[in-house]
């Protein structure tokens, strides 16, 4: 359950969600300004607000995020500096960026970076430096700041990507926005608590996100709430209209239901998925939205080139939807290789049951 810009959150789920491209130009979002530089050096400065988050909870969310990260590379990454009074945490990352993938060749290159987060009470900043690429098993070697920024990898019109560098600037900004994503999800997981007899634990999430903007996420909390006795016309497959804009975080409840998501809307020609991954409602740029993430192995073509689709949320046990909503997709983050796809829409017509 994606970028430059800033975090605000309060605890929350996140998704990553993009400037809109130009029209006709796929790679708008890796133009200029895409790969930030400060001093002449490339840092890429993912910023975040979380109202009411005391700075020694931010620190250890910040720090186990970075260890169990860091851990996954299975090499040499790992943390190599913390200050908890300083609110200052230092790690150094190594691994791979794959470009592509066949039977017979794969493309790739290792990336090596550092990562310096800087808590403070309600908000907390993350780093991404000295960022080197090693490629073809270390016969060629270059820097950031000579390979991906916009005086290199841009023609001169700063309008298109130059042929051959293209690849590294797109995955390296898609890179950095994954690991923005990943702390913001840190930060706004839902605390664990047990749970009394009679009782459930609910995740309440609003999530937004926007490019070189400031983000409004309104978080994942822990919500007690007590059973209330179902209603008179519970599976009768009455359902009522509500404003999209008036939709509660929670209608949305990661573990208590699944997402399917319905393209098409010819009953006889449709397509419908489960979004595996989970999803959640939020807001993006003041509209009401729904985040809807694939598992990296499910199909997503048809998603990705529908310009409407319907997502429905059906609780555990149930069959038939508790929240059907029609969206207008929106842009979405570019996926990593092997990572979750999260996919907008704007939701332009919400039901109840």
């Amino acid at each position: 359950m994606l970028m430059l810009g800033c975090f605000s959150l309060c605890m929350g789920t996140c998704a990553g969600v993009y400037a809109q491209d130009a029209p006709g130009n796929k790679d708008a979002k890796y133009l200029a300004g895409a790969v930030p530089e400060v001093d002449g050096k490339v840092v890429f400065a993912k910023e975040y607000s979380i109202p009411g988050m005391q700075k020694d909870e931010i620190y250890t969310r910040v720090l186990g995020w970075m260890e169990a990260r860091l851990k996954k590379n299975e090499n040499n990454s790992r943390v190599v500096y913390t200050n908890e009074e300083d609110g200052q945490i230092v790690g150094m990352g190594d691994e791979w960026i794959v470009f592509s993938s066949t039977a017979l060749s794969l493309d790739r290159t290792r990336i090596l970076y550092q990562l310096t987060a800087t808590c403070q009470a309600e908000k907390c900043l993350l780093e991404i430096s000295k960022i080197r690429f090693i490629y073809r098993e270390g016969e060629e070697r270059y820097t950031a700041e000579e390979w991906i920024t916009d005086k290199y990898a841009l023609n001169k019109s700063k309008t298109k990507l130059v042929r051959g560098l293209a690849k590294w600037r797109r995955n390296t900004v898609n890179f950095a926005d994954n690991l923005g994503l990943e702390v913001a999800e840190a930060l706004s997981a839902a605390p664990e608590a047990e749970q009394a007899p009679g009782q459930e634990v609910a995740q309440q999430a609003e999530t937004a996100v926007a490019d070189n903007a400031p983000i409004v996420i309104v978080p994942k909390k822990q919500v007690v709430e007590t059973p209330v006795q179902a209603p008179a016309d519970k599976g009768s497959g009455t359902y009522r209209e509500v404003a999209p804009s008036q939709l509660p975080a929670d209608a949305i409840q990661t573990g208590t239901g699944k997402l399917v998501v319905v393209i098409g809307t010819d009953p006889f020609n449709m397509t419908m998925m489960t979004a595996n991954a989970g999803g959640s409602i939020g807001k993006m740029e003041g509209k009401p939205v729904v985040f809807t993430i694939l598992s990296p192995d499910q199909p997503y073509e048809q998603l990705e080139n529908a310009a409407t689709y319907t997502v429905r949320f059906y609780p555990n046990g149930q069959d038939e939807p508790s929240l059907v909503l029609e969206c207008k997709k929106m842009p979405s983050p570019a996926a990593i290789e092997g990572m979750p796809r999260t996919y907008v829409g704007e939701i332009v017509k919400a039901s109840v049951k």
